[in-house]
């Protein structure tokens, strides 16, 4: 397992990093199978093979996914020798104020987060997602407090506007306050949408990309038939997977990405990841396995040689980037 800085900070993380979104849905969702005893072998595995880098959220499952990883992760590996990542800012209830990125919410969810995970400080610290009426002053003034007192070591950003996050960034150097060091955003072979704006901001201002769904949710595992058929447990049943959702231009990515991966004997989703890499901001791509075989791929795709200039551009020569959402 190769480890890499996280954007231009000192903090060092694993190449691969776990997400937590199936953590606690056994009951939730038809794919997300993973409670406590599911999880304690999940995270030993991934220790095992030198994934040091764990991602998880307040809103996922209700709190659940970071009361699992307190349970069980944190029991197992030294606390200084794994980096814990949770996000904030989606509505948790329907209290007025249990949302968004204010200073009342983002200091009584912190305070809450570090019960659950069992832990006095949270290695980065992420808006989930911004709120509309929050001005971005206040909220980078709360997340520099939690920073200086000491609950929290670095801080990020995850989906939104490029223009947000220049925003979120300008204001940091402005009046001296913790600067954002990562951005999770959706971004694979199929999806690459933040290419233009977040990425080329995040490149030029050394902020390291955390992607979520680094695999397409499955799809770029090249399992699945145009005509239907090869479906996982996941593409069944989750929400997000729709009927007709992939392209014609989608497809003919994927087979490349086939094609490539049989000549070199490797797996489609290596692959996939070799790509990610190859882009200068890329730090770690967040995997959400749901085998155990998913951690031993992602594993030794980071052993694995890169990507050529050819290859990368047989991959990316059928894209078509899709419009600007109103």
């Amino acid at each position: 397992m190769k480890h890499v800085p996280l954007g231009r900070s000192g903090l060092i993380v694993s190449r691969i990093c776990l997400g937590g979104n199936s953590w606690g849905a056994k009951a939730r969702r038809g794919w997300g199978k993973f409670d406590v005893d599911e999880a304690r072998a999940y995270f030993r595995h991934a220790l095992d093979r030198g994934i040091t880098f764990f991602d998880t959220a307040d809103a996922y499952n209700a709190g659940r996914s970071e009361e699992i990883m307190g349970a069980t992760l944190l029991k197992m590996a030294r606390r200084d020798d794994i980096v814990i990542s949770t996000k904030v800012g989606i509505r948790m209830s329907d209290a007025p104020n249990d949302v968004g990125t204010g200073r009342k919410h983002l200091m009584s969810s912190l305070d809450a987060q570090l019960k659950r995970l069992r832990t006095d400080h949270i290695d980065v610290y992420q808006v989930h997602r911004l709120d509309p009426h929050t001005p971005i002053e206040e909220t980078m003034y709360s997340l520099d407090q939690v920073v200086r007192s000491g609950k929290v070591r670095y801080i990020g950003g995850s989906t939104m506007p490029a223009y947000k996050f220049a925003q979120m960034l300008m204001v940091a150097d402005w009046k001296g306050y913790a600067r954002p060091i990562a951005m999770q955003n959706l971004y694979n072979l199929i999806q690459r949408e933040e290419e233009p704006e977040m990425n080329r901001l995040c490149a030029e201002q050394g902020v390291g990309l955390i992607p979520y769904s680094p695999l397409a949710r499955g799809f770029l595992a090249g399992n699945r038939a145009r005509e239907g058929g090869g479906e996982t447990e996941r593409s069944r049943n989750d929400a997000q997977v729709r009927a007709g959702m992939y392209r014609d231009c989608d497809w003919e990515i994927v087979g490349r990405l086939k094609k490539i991966a049989a000549a070199r004997g490797i797996k489609p989703t290596q692959v996939a990841l070799l790509w990610l890499w190859s882009k200068g901001c890329m730090a770690a791509p967040i995997i959400g396995a749901t085998s155990l075989d998913h951690l031993d791929d992602a594993a030794h795709a980071t052993d694995l040689a890169a990507l050529t200039a050819e290859e990368v551009r047989t991959l990316e020569e059928p894209y078509r980037f899709r419009a600007p959402a109103d």
